[in-house]
């Protein structure tokens, strides 16, 4: 079966999507205003499903693959919610210590998605932490539904505290070099832009099309930033003027770039969503940026 892409929807379906994926719209209104887009044939219910992740379909690196080591670990976190479980991979075959990065979920927790993030980015040299912020409710649930419902109970301030917790456990292990960047997607860039206003020891960030701290923020950034947008992401990219004025007013060294044509998500390769082409150019440009700051290449 090919591949569906954001050009096989209507933007207004995947606008309605997009608020659905971020909890402004529950299940049953996407479905009744999806409904005026059911033709042919299609149910609200069956598009709902077409455009929602299969991790099988995305999966870069198997679970399996011999050439990364994985381990579920448990990270203490006395000023969050006790603590925190986190994926850790690293390459098999690494000798000696090796640059850290923190990797932040999406709104949805720890899903298969985000651990093949990891072990990609494992298979490019470094020791990768991808803690799950639903781990004091059970974790993710295997459910994105379910996930996003879970999601919405947290306790922010305290998950803030977790996601901390964690670049702090991970930088000071005995096999990284204490070179530490972070890289997240959608609310975790938004994540990630926190953890540069929160930690000044932080040597590179990566977020994809999350939200912005407040402008007053931004002369607490001392890591440099890479920032990926959307085209087509209006509650992401309104808030960008006023904070990237105020990077530059701080002398924030940071690059931004939006992609043509694409939708918020475009580098989740699970979804229709998905952009092929400016997934790989963010993802080349992230690697190099991670390259260049982490391993001083």
């Amino acid at each position: 079966m090919q591949r569906k892409t954001a050009q096989d929807f209507d933007q207004d379906l995947l606008i309605l999507f997009d608020a659905y994926v971020h909890g402004t719209l529950d299940r049953r209104g996407f479905l009744e205003r999806a409904q005026k887009f059911a033709v042919g044939g299609l149910t609200a219910t069956a598009l709902l499903a077409s455009l929602s992740p299969d991790f099988a379909m995305g999966q870069v690196v198997p679970k399996d693959d011999a050439r990364v080591k994985t381990e579920m670990v448990e990270i203490p976190s006395p000023s969050g919610y006790g603590s925190i479980k986190g994926y850790l991979a690293r390459p098999t075959e690494a000798k000696g210590k090796l640059p850290a990065i923190l990797v932040v979920h999406e709104n949805r927790g720890l899903n298969p998605h985000i651990e093949d993030i990891a072990r990609r980015l494992a298979l490019e040299g470094y020791l990768v932490l991808a803690p799950d912020a639903l781990s004091p409710l059970g974790g993710y649930p295997g459910n994105e539904d379910k996930a996003r419902e879970l999601f919405a109970k947290l306790d922010q301030a305290k998950t803030r505290e977790d996601f901390l917790a964690s670049a702090a456990w991970l930088k000071a292990r005995p096999d990284s070099t204490g070179k530490l960047g972070a890289v997240g997607f959608c609310y975790g860039g938004g994540m990630v832009h926190m953890l540069s206003t929160r930690l000044p020891d932080l040597a590179a960030a990566v977020p994809f099309y999350g939200n912005h701290p407040a402008p007053e923020e931004a002369a607490k950034v001392k890591a440099p930033l890479l920032i990926h947008f959307a085209a087509v992401d209006e509650r992401i990219n309104a808030a960008w003027p006023a904070y990237e004025a105020a990077l530059k007013a701080a002398g924030v060294p940071h690059t931004a770039h939006q992609y043509a044509g694409t939708q918020h998500g475009f580098n989740n390769d699970t979804t229709p969503r998905f952009d092929a082409a400016a997934a790989k150019l963010a993802w080349e440009r992230t690697l190099e940026f991670f390259k260049q700051n982490l391993q001083g290449i």
